[in-house]
């Protein structure tokens, strides 16, 4: 299946300035756009996939909290983003070998989180990141198995209701459920999404 197409500049940019204005829906699109190659950066510091996607996750909340610090005239929003997330990743191998600068902290006073409405963006990097990892395995099931485990989960659909919307036997569907839904949850916990069950 194709990638989708890189956003451009002008999108990235268009996102920040409404993700400044606290934007949940420009922040999940953030996340979708820049994650994967994100990761990968924060990969080539941390070396370990698990401690990567903290860092990441630490650094969207960080990306929350200061889009509307982000000046188009001195980066590009890939290159901003790049330096969020890079930044992250040298502080928590500073902190794991003790070293720890003036500016790491003042950068860890922005994702301090003291009362529950300033939860909110945890949440949201955390369900976008769910979000894209079911997106992703959903795409790795066969057709069948993908559409009728939509139409269970998504629509709500008893199976035989799926059989006769899909146009196939009901045995098929059961099948096409049961082992979608296996895959899925193999295919989850493997991305270390808590509580694929």
């Amino acid at each position: 299946m194709a990638s989708p197409p890189a956003p451009t500049n002008a999108e990235l940019e268009t996102l920040l300035s409404r993700i400044a204005l606290g934007d949940h829906r420009a922040f999940e699109q953030l996340y979708r756009a820049t994650s994967a190659h994100l990761l990968g950066v924060a990969y080539g510091v941390m070396l370990q996939r698990e401690r990567a996607e903290e860092v990441l996750q630490e650094a969207y909340l960080n990306v929350w909290h200061a889009a509307g610090s982000f000046k188009g005239q001195l980066a590009t929003p890939m290159t901003w983003l790049i330096n969020i997330v890079r930044n992250k990743a040298i502080d928590r191998q500073r902190v794991g070998a003790g070293l720890r600068s003036a500016q790491v902290v003042l950068d860890d006073e922005a994702t301090q989180v003291p009362d529950e409405a300033e939860r909110e963006p945890q949440q949201l990097v955390h369900s976008a990141f769910v979000r894209a990892h079911i997106d992703s395995c959903m795409d790795s099931l066969a057709a069948g198995q993908r559409q009728a485990l939509a139409l269970a989960f998504f629509r709500g659909l008893a199976h035989a209701e799926i059989a006769e919307t899909m146009g196939a036997p009901l045995g098929t569907v059961k099948a096409w459920v049961r082992r979608g839904g296996d895959r899925l949850r193999d295919c989850l916990r493997a991305a270390g999404v808590r509580g694929a069950s």
